[in-house]
């Protein structure tokens, strides 16, 4: 299949957009925002304690762990012959002993540092925030496997963006897979390889590339099923993972681009038995439309059904169980990690309230960490678990920014 990157409907530059994300630390991913010029590359780090993130709500604490993967199906032409697909993910899950380990960056040092110094703030690398992810930390083992759920990140991102979204799935039991899609992210190789964003137009960052990365990934989360270990370096692998997973119960998630590549992988793999995309602007040629029987719901914010021919496109081939809501006030960005940090940063350099509805949107952050912890949860547990609760019927007074769209 053939299709086409998503380019931002303002037609901005990847560096006018990060400018001010880069300044919290936090990723925004083409076509998202553009960074103001009151908040240039210019601006200096003040001292200050590091940013953080909002802790999950489940109860249990939170193990992560990297795999070094390669897709050997899929020949690498921009690497050079003989080399294949070579992508960093990371599982996440419920953890046992949890505070003998260390916890994670929010990206691995080398990434972020490369991530910030793209946009002119490298003093701000001290200030990124830590995960509640324990590297390495036994997996809580129960008498059922663990459902999966696979992440998809934007474009010019990283697979850390969403954190607080993942780190919660993980706290209520679920093990969560993101991937860094490579030659579209910052990412971190164990050999010491910083990837970053390619300028090369035959580079693989297609929506198309990362459906094919996230069945890639599923296929490795059956043979972490298996009992078999899918690192290419075969490095030791916390206590508990291999035989925890259940392939018969994976979902998927994307927010942007990966909210696209979510629903084409979606499409194309029965083994996801439910899809959400987090604001993706379903741009593909050709276009997506297959019908689809499986659970889908879309949390739109800029990319709405109203406005994008394609969003609304897809809406319709949507047979099985749909849901779409939007969060009033919420921008591109609202369903990620931003909500959290850009308010720190704000207060950091003194921006105006104004300044920062400009970046991240008039939705209270506070409500909008709270959507992406619930509604996500909320969806996973109904279609992968069975468990039905009222969230998703209808309206709620604790989320009153929440609209159902019919």
């Amino acid at each position: 299949m053939t299709d086409t990157p998503f380019i931002s409907r303002k037609g901005m530059t990847r560096r006018s957009m990060l400018g001010v994300a880069l300044a919290a630390g936090a990723a925004v991913p083409l076509g998202a925002v553009a960074g103001p010029a009151w908040a240039g590359p210019a601006a200096a780090a003040p001292a200050a304690a590091r940013l953080m993130l909002p802790g999950p709500t489940g109860p249990h604490p939170v193990g992560t762990v990297q795999l070094h993967l390669v897709d050997r199906s899929r020949p690498d032409d921009i690497a050079g012959p003989g080399h294949f697909r070579e992508l960093m993910a990371s599982v996440w899950y419920p953890a046992r002993n949890a505070q003998r380990y260390p916890v994670a960056p929010w990206m691995p040092a080398g990434a972020l540092e490369a991530f910030l110094a793209d946009v002119g703030f490298s003093d701000l690398v001290p200030l990124a925030p830590l995960t509640a992810g324990h590297v390495g930390a036994p997996v809580q083992r129960t008498s059922r496997r663990l459902p999966v759920v696979v992440f998809s990140h934007g474009a010019h991102s990283h697979q850390g963006d969403h954190t607080v979204v993942v780190q919660e799935l993980a706290s209520h039991g679920y093990a969560v897979v993101t991937v860094a899609h490579q030659y579209d992210t910052y990412t971190e190789f164990p050999d010491g390889r910083i990837a970053v964003p390619s300028r090369d137009r035959q580079a693989p960052t297609r929506p198309g590339d990362f459906a094919a990365d996230l069945r890639f990934v599923i296929d490795c989360v059956e043979q972490l099923a298996a009992g078999c270990n899918p690192d290419v370096d075969r490095k030791q692998l916390p206590a508990g993972l291999l035989g925890s997973l259940d392939p018969r119960r994976i979902g998927a998630f994307g927010w942007s681009k990966g909210g696209t590549a979510t629903a084409r992988a979606t499409l194309a793999d029965e083994r996801i038995r439910a899809g959400l995309s987090l604001d993706g602007p379903m741009q593909m040629n050709p276009p997506l439309s297959e019908d689809l029987d499986r659970p889908f719901m879309m949390m739109s914010a800029e990319f709405t059904r109203a406005t994008d021919p394609a969003v609304a496109a897809f809406w319709s081939h949507l047979r099985g169980w749909r849901l779409n809501i939007e969060a009033q006030g919420a921008s591109h960005v609202s369903y990620g990690d931003n909500e959290a940090l850009f308010p720190q940063v704000a207060k950091l350099f003194g921006w105006s309230a104004q300044q920062l509805q400009e970046v991240i949107g008039t939705l209270d952050p506070d409500q909008a960490v709270k959507i992406q912890q619930a509604y996500p949860l909320a969806f996973f547990d109904e279609h992968l678990r069975h468990r039905r609760g009222h969230l998703l019927d209808g309206p709620s007074p604790a989320f009153p920014a929440v609209t159902f769209l019919p």
